[in-house]
């Protein structure tokens, strides 16, 4: 029975080695985002929205949908140092539009009155008809600053897929854009590129996506493991146990 116990707990000990190990994993595939200058108040989640560009024949060439978290750091002028904003982009006052070529797909989205204007562009290889977010800039009306907080960046390589496919993630992610500016996205769905009619093709899933489905499936396998091996070890045990008793 010592030798069934110290079975059993050795059995245990690796099942819960498993279950960190896969918890760390997926700890450390999540994007943080960047440290803050200041503390600062969470908006919440945002809302998802639905955003399309129309190309010259009247046909979908893009389609969105997501939500959108804005984390800007600009210089407060009336507390004369830098702070950190965050703010939820809001699909009911929001406006899309944009423009399509063979290689290059543009979303521009505009709140109302024009105080925040994103755009984000996708280039499309035609050698590996491979997609992905190349460029984004941001140009935002602060009611603290001297003037329009204004950021881009074209080196960019985000939301990677295949011609004719999605990109889909519908954990958050970061994309971190410049020091000033960084993107969270929620429940993201984009297509730039290869659309037929008004709705988005299959889906190529994300990484994050990929990790938070496998963490549930190691658990289920090292249970399931831990459950037979204990099972085994019963039987071998009460096996031995019963032939103690047999006469010599």
């Amino acid at each position: 029975m010592t030798q069934l116990g110290g079975v059993q707990s050795w059995c245990l000990g690796v099942t819960l080695q498993l279950v960190l190990a896969a918890v760390l994993h997926q700890g450390f595939a999540t994007v943080a985002p960047p440290t803050t200058a200041a503390p600062h108040k969470e908006p919440g989640r945002p809302e998802k929205g639905n955003y399309h560009v129309y190309g010259t024949n009247n046909t979908a060439c893009l389609l969105a949908s997501m939500g959108l978290q804005l984390n800007i750091t600009f210089s407060s002028v009336s507390q004369n140092k830098t702070l950190q904003e965050v703010v939820n982009l809001q699909p009911n006052m929001t406006k899309s539009s944009g423009s399509c070529t063979e290689e290059r797909a543009i979303l521009k989205l505009t709140t109302d009155s024009d105080k925040t204007n994103l755009t984000f562009s996708f280039t499309l290889n035609t050698t590996t008809n491979k997609y992905h977010l190349s460029e984004v800039s941001l140009v935002a009306v602060r009611p603290d600053t001297k003037e329009p907080f204004s950021t881009s960046n074209s080196s960019l390589d985000y939301l990677q897929g295949t011609l004719g496919y999605s990109y889909m993630c519908h954990q958050e992610q970061t994309l971190d854009v410049t020091q000033v500016l960084s993107i969270n996205t929620f429940q993201l769905q984009v297509q730039p590129f290869g659309l037929e009619g008004d709705h988005f093709g299959a889906a190529e899933e994300c990484q994050l996506d990929e990790d938070d489905m496998l963490i549930p499936i190691i658990v289920g396998a090292a249970l399931a493991g831990l459950v037979l091996i204990v099972l085994l070890a019963y039987l071998i045990g009460r096996k031995r146990s019963h032939a103690g008793y047999q006469t010599i």
